[in-house]
This record gives C-alpha cells, sequence and structure tokens, in this order.
C-alpha cells in the first residue's frame, strides 16, 4: 500500500509536486501537532508498561503509530463538534482535550477516570470533551455516530460528527446502513477509515474485495479521498475539505486514512502475522512524529525547545501514571449509579 507518495496526491493534499511536506504551514502549527502526536505516543507507551505490570485489566489496544490521523482531524474542528470511535480510543480521547490524569485512572480502573473506573480502556467517554467512546462491538460506534449527526441536522446547529472506524470493520453492513442513511438525509458526518492494514491478525488484502476503500461510499453517492495518514499535515488538509463540504450541507464525506499501527491489535496480540523488518522500515521511513520533528527543525526551531517539548510531555505522562496509581479504587456504592437516566 502506498502511503501518498505519488505527484497527484501531494496535489490532492495540498502541496505543488516539487513543494516540500512542510511549506506553506507555519511553524505553530507543526509545533501544535508534534506536541500532540507525542503525548499520545508517550502516553500509549506508559499504558502499555502499566498493563505489563498488571495495573490495569482487560482488554487494551494501543494508537502508537496512528498518532497524525486524529491530531490532524481535531485541528478541522469546532467548540461543539462530536467524534466517536472504536476500541483503540486513547489517542481520540487525548486529542479532544481530555486530561491524561482522568484517562489514565480509568485505564486502572480507578475512581478519578472519565468514568469512574467502571469503563475501562474502551467504555469511557466525555461529553464536555465531544467524545461519545470508545466502542468495543466492531462497527457499532458508525451507527450511533450518524446519530450524532442526525441530532445536528435536525436542530441545524452546524455541528459536524467524526465516525472513526478501522479497515476491518468496514466491511460490517451496519457501517452499509449508516452510509445509505447518512446520504439519504444527507447528514454532516465524516466517516474516517483508519485502514492500518491489519483488522486483528489479518491484512486488509486478504479480507476486503475493494481494493480503494475510499470509494466503499459510492454506490451512496458519497465523496471520498485516499489520504497519507502517516502525514499530519496532509490528514488536516483533507479532513478541512471534508468538514467544510459537510458544514455546508452536502452531506456524509468519507476519508480512507492509510496509517499504520507498530504494536499488536491488543496487548495480547504478538502481532506474529508481519515481519519485524516490516514495522521497522515503517518506523524508519514513516514515522509522523519524526517527519514533523524533522519539519520544525528545518524550519528554524532550535532543539532545545523540541526538547523542552518532551520533557514536558514525559512529565505529564508521568504525572498520569502517579495519579492512576494513587486514586482509590470505586466505592461498591458505584456498582448502582450511571445506570439509569430519568428524564422530565
Amino acid at each position: 500500500m502506498a502511503l501518498g507518495t505519488d505527484s497527484a496526491a501531494k496535489r490532492r493534499n495540498g502541496r505543488g509536486k516539487d513543494s516540500p511536506p512542510g511549506a506553506g504551514h507555519n511553524q505553530d502549527i507543526l509545533g501544535k501537532a508534534y506536541r500532540e502526536m507525542l503525548l499520545i505516543r508517550r502516553f500509549e507507551e506508559k499504558a502499555g508498561q502499566l498493563y505489563g505490570m498488571g495495573l490495569i485489566g482487560g482488554f487494551c489496544h494501543l494508537y502508537i503509530g496512528q498518532e497524525a490521523v486524529v491530531v490532524g482531524m481535531q485541528m478541522t474542528l469546532k467548540e461543539g463538534d462530536e467524534v466517536i470511535t472504536s476500541y483503540r480510543d486513547h489517542g481520540h480521547m487525548l486529542a479532544t482535550g481530555m486530561e491524561a490524569r482522568g484517562v489514565m485512572a480509568e485505564l486502572t480502573g480507578r475512581i478519578g477516570g472519565y468514568s469512574k473506573g467502571k469503563g475501562g480502556s474502551m467504555h469511557m467517554f466525555s461529553r464536555e470533551k465531544g467524545f461519545y467512546g470508545g466502542h468495543g462491538i466492531v462497527g457499532a460506534q458508525v451507527s450511533l455516530g450518524i446519530g450524532l449527526a442526525f441530532a445536528n441536522w435536525y436542530r441545524e446547529d452546524g455541528k459536524v460528527a467524526l465516525a472513526y472506524f478501522g479497515e476491518g470493520a468496514s466491511n460490517q453492513g451496519q457501517v452499509y446502513e449508516s452510509f445509505n442513511l447518512a446520504a439519504l438525509l444527507k447528514l454532516p458526518c465524516v466517516f474516517i477509515i483508519e485502514n492500518n492494514r491489519y483488522g486483528m491478525g489479518t491484512s486488509v488484502e486478504r479480507a476486503s474485495a475493494s481494493k480503494d476503500l475510499s470509494k466503499n461510499g459510492a454506490p451512496w453517492g458519497i465523496p471520498g479521498e485516499q489520504v497519507n495518514g502517516m502525514d499530519v499535515l496532509a490528514v488536516k488538509a483533507a479532513g478541512e475539505r471534508a468538514v467544510a463540504h459537510c458544514r455546508a450541507g452536502k452531506g456524509p464525506y468519507l476519508l480512507e486514512m492509510q496509517t499504520y499501527r507498530y504494536r499488536g491489535h491488543s496487548m495480547s496480540d504478538p502481532a506474529k502475522y508481519r515481519t519485524r523488518e516490516e514495522v521497522q522500515k515503517m518506523r524508519e521511513q514513516n514515522d509522523c512524529i519524526e517527519m514533523v520533528r524533522k519539519l520544525l527543525l528545518e524550519g528554524g526551531t532550535p532543539e532545545a525547545e523540541l526538547k523542552a517539548v518532551d520533557d514536558e510531555v514525559k512529565a505529564i505522562v508521568q504525572d498520569s501514571a502517579d495519579f492512576a496509581q494513587s486514586s482509590p479504587e470505586p466505592d461498591e456504592s458505584e456498582l448502582w449509579t450511571d445506570v439509569l437516566v430519568e428524564t422530565r
């Protein structure tokens, strides 16, 4: 799978054929992207450590390698827009502005977590930050995502919903049902396929007859694009087009983000279905964080400034781990809370 290396893709991503990746983008945008992606990377690495120590139970799916997708897309949103995704969700939480302390405490099942320690890795949310999960059933969040978009359409509030799902989930029936309804009503929903090449342990080439997932919405007239999901600037540019399309009342838009996860499907997956050489090649040639770091240095950002960002991020992540381990477990009385909402 090519990662946006052809000249046509470069032009679609808002760059001339001979322009370097960072052309036309200021250092502030690159600096913000660098910090947010690095925070997700270091947070996930720490989560992996805590899982290995037995401090995180249940399932734990890390986002390492895919950081550019959610960071680039989040840059295109406004206050009140919504995000919903699958179980590989820690990066999405942090990108929407959820505090590292609360996310890590939830992973460890502590009362200081966003769902009071009752949701864990796959089932936490923050209505205040526009994050609606975190869902463990493959593809189910897509139907919930168009529910969010339907509410925005009904209220005519100008908000847009982003529904993330993987290339494995893209073949689920409810995804196509969601495409149909979203197109029929012209719902303001951006469908984002995070194609990291492997659904569980099966490569997309073996699982999907569709070789261009961005065209999966074509029968319903949903426009789509393939995007280099390892390039945060390409993601941002494509995201801006998609969000503007939805906000203008033109209906849904589909983005296939061609990305890659460095770790296994979950912490229990040894990932023997691919070679170490494949993963190492992706790390060396396409890492989203190193790409932005290089652009910052080339643009004149001092090495010391990047070191300060690195140190800040490490301190935030360590603080989140300390807080998670010191926060108490939920009281037994919490078994009876958050199970019923009474409306008048």
